[in-house]
């Protein structure tokens, strides 16, 4: 007899709901992109959901903790909340080009008008009803659902999300902030949201994704995006996560750069009761910059795991990776940050750290930094610490009148300044800044 795959019960669940999902397609139902999603289905079937004797999951149980927590309704949650809850979530004072999805289903009445020659801002639904062809040239060319079970999940159920297209030569004039909100007021929120972003030769734009539950009930929110860069383009992106103690959270942000495009990511996790980041790149052509800053400040019971992975496929290329962690009370984090550097990429300077602070005995990390270079004309470093404040500071500062906690937080909010300072948005920076400082000073 043959032993059930791991998360078998959810897997129960979803295959009537697949059934239901193919027969609102219509018309969709022998398209090119839903073959791909049976395929990927058939795939997660077949396969089932990470174990924890997964490696790449060995200290991130979402598929236990789903189990126990998560009903995949068959009924979807309601997506109507009022614009004063939305506001209650957004950044104040950012300029941006607000687009709102609730429960993964964009809401135009909420949303920005927003109109710009060169830029199409559109919803990954209404693009594959006008013009497929779109949807085909990058669904799935970046994100893999073989390699993981998530993303395969994501890929059967898509059909919600952003779908962003940058002409050659077109500078974005504000931000695109994506506000994702599930609504949990009544009954749980579970969505798949996939986001399809392709910036043009030499363009340039900026990204912002924020991720909130409005009211009690748990929430599990599943992304998957696949970024194409082209020729000399520049992407910032922005990610953060300040949720409910009882979200649960996985996103697969997938990025392809060609020849001297420019990516930074800036990923800020701060709530949330399970948080999973995975951040794969490419640097598929010379003179390829990438640039990767995290920061984790987690209280009570959450766990926040952050998946790294840099692929230097061609010479010339630069990557530089800095997360860094604060943990307290009987949180977790986890880091674990690959650098692949192939046979073909001389010249690759590379370079990767992880410094974590605990500030309880039951708060925990574990931190898995890893190197591998087929190359020997290269640049490259990783390292990893984890400690707690250094007393005797802490003595300098409280020896000169500062009180205990506010000498704490002034340590702390040192050791965190080099990831904020790389928020180069005055409001985004503000808004990490003040959650921060209020949480250093209790």
């Amino acid at each position: 007899m043959m032993s059930k795959l791991t998360g078998q019960s959810l897997l129960d669940t979803l295959s009537p709901q697949f059934e239901l999902f193919e027969k609102s397609l219509n018309g969709q139902i022998e398209s090119t992109i839903h073959q791909v999603r049976k395929k990927a289905f058939r795939s997660l079937v077949e396969k089932g959901f990470p174990s924890s004797k997964d490696e790449e999951y060995k200290f991130t149980n979402l598929t236990g903790v789903l189990e126990k927590n998560i009903h995949f309704e068959q009924v979807a949650p309601s997506t109507k909340l009022s614009a004063q809850e939305i506001n209650s979530v957004q950044i104040k004072d950012l300029n941006a080009i607000n687009l709102i999805f609730i429960n993964g289903v964009f809401s135009s009445s909420l949303s920005d008008n927003f109109s710009q020659h060169g830029v199409t801002i559109s919803t990954f639904d209404e693009v594959l009803k006008r013009y497929p062809n779109k949807i085909e040239q990058h669904f799935g060319k970046h994100a893999h659902f073989e390699h993981d079970a998530f993303v395969a999940l994501n890929t059967a159920f898509s059909k919600t999300g952003l779908f962003l297209e940058i002409e050659p030569d077109v500078i974005v004039e504000k931000p695109v902030a994506l506000y994702f909100i599930g609504n949990g007021t009544a009954q749980q929120s579970t969505y798949n949201v996939r986001n399809l972003i392709t910036v043009g030769k030499s363009a340039t734009v900026t990204l912002i994704e924020k991720f909130d539950t409005i009211g009690h009930e748990k929430s599990f929110t599943n992304v998957v995006s696949e970024i194409s860069m082209a020729e000399n383009s520049n992407a910032n992106y922005f990610k953060i996560e300040n949720d409910t103690e009882v979200s649960y959270h996985i996103s697969n942000m997938n990025v392809s750069q060609a020849r001297d495009s420019h990516f930074t990511a800036n990923t800020i996790a701060l709530n949330g009761a399970m948080v999973r980041n995975n951040l794969n790149i490419r640097l598929n052509g010379e003179g390829c910059e990438a640039h990767m800053n995290g920061l984790y400040v987690l209280g009570g019971k959450t766990h926040v795991d952050n998946h790294t992975e840099v692929d230097h496929i061609k010479p010339n290329a630069y990557s530089n990776e800095l997360y860094k962690g604060i943990m307290d009370d009987e949180s977790k984090g986890i880091f674990n940050g690959k650098i692949f550097v192939r046979q073909d990429a001389q010249k690759t300077n590379a370079f990767q750290s992880n410094k974590n602070i605990l500030l309880t005995n039951d708060a925990t990390v574990n931190t898995k930094p890893q190197l591998e270079i087929w190359a020997d004309d290269v640049k490259c470093s990783h390292g990893c610490t984890t400690g707690q404040l250094d007393p005797d500071a802490l003595f300098y500062l409280q020896a000169r009148g500062i009180k205990k906690e506010k000498a704490k937080a002034m340590l702390l909010y040192a050791f965190a300044i080099d990831v904020i300072q790389n928020l180069t948005l005055e409001p985004i920076r503000d808004y990490v800044e003040k959650i921060i400082i209020k949480r250093l000073e209790k």
